[in-house]
């Protein structure tokens, strides 16, 4: 009789460029001040049938989108943009957590190293548990449910431009249940001393 044998093949080298981090989040309340805690995340999206990549950045605090890159690939370069934009408007206090998935262009070298320089404390998921992102993942779900669905884009820069509409529009106009029925702008003034 024949037996047969499962021949898996690794790739010698990948946790060089790769790092997993811990959750640091888990177990810890939401924060009452902005810039204790960001969060980032990266969705899938289509235009005319070809896949593109939403990147974003928001204060767990406040629920505000921080920064948001919009690319063909997703790649570091697509984190490192949204990172960049979000750091463009915000100083994030030392020893802020950036939490995100496991993805591998938030762990490689040159987004943990920039995240680093920054004076992040970098969190993960843990391994099987998206929930660990919840804040990221609802608003990825109400952007696609409110403004996107049912709709189509003639091109990726027809799909950026309505993605920073619906943003300003999360940003500075609808209400959230979360941060007792305010906008992410107004309760950001609330809570600023």
């Amino acid at each position: 009789k024949g037996r047969v044998v499962k021949v898996t093949r690794r790739v010698p080298g990948v946790q060089r460029f790769y790092e997993r981090y811990e959750n640091l989040r888990l177990g810890e309340p939401v924060p009452s001040h902005i810039n204790r805690q960001w969060v980032g995340d990266v969705t899938f999206l289509r235009v005319k049938g070809r896949p593109c990549f939403l990147a974003a950045v928001m204060d767990l605090c406040s629920r505000r989108i921080l920064g948001w890159s919009l690319r063909r690939d997703r790649t570091t370069e697509l984190t490192k943009q949204a990172l960049t934009r979000a750091l463009t408007g915000r100083k994030p206090n030392p020893g802020c957590i950036f939490h995100s998935d496991r993805g591998v262009e938030y762990g490689g070298a040159p987004y943990t190293d920039d995240l680093t320089r920054h004076g992040f404390r970098i969190s993960m998921n843990r391994s099987y548990h998206s929930q660990d992102n919840a804040h990221m993942e609802s608003f990825f779900h109400t952007m696609k449910a409110e403004w996107l669905r049912g709709r189509s884009f003639e091109s990726i820069e027809h799909l950026e431009s309505s993605i920073g509409a619906y943003i300003r529009f999360y940003n500075c106009d609808r209400l959230h249940s979360g941060i007792d029925y305010h906008t992410p702008v107004e309760y950001e003034k609330k809570v600023t001393p």
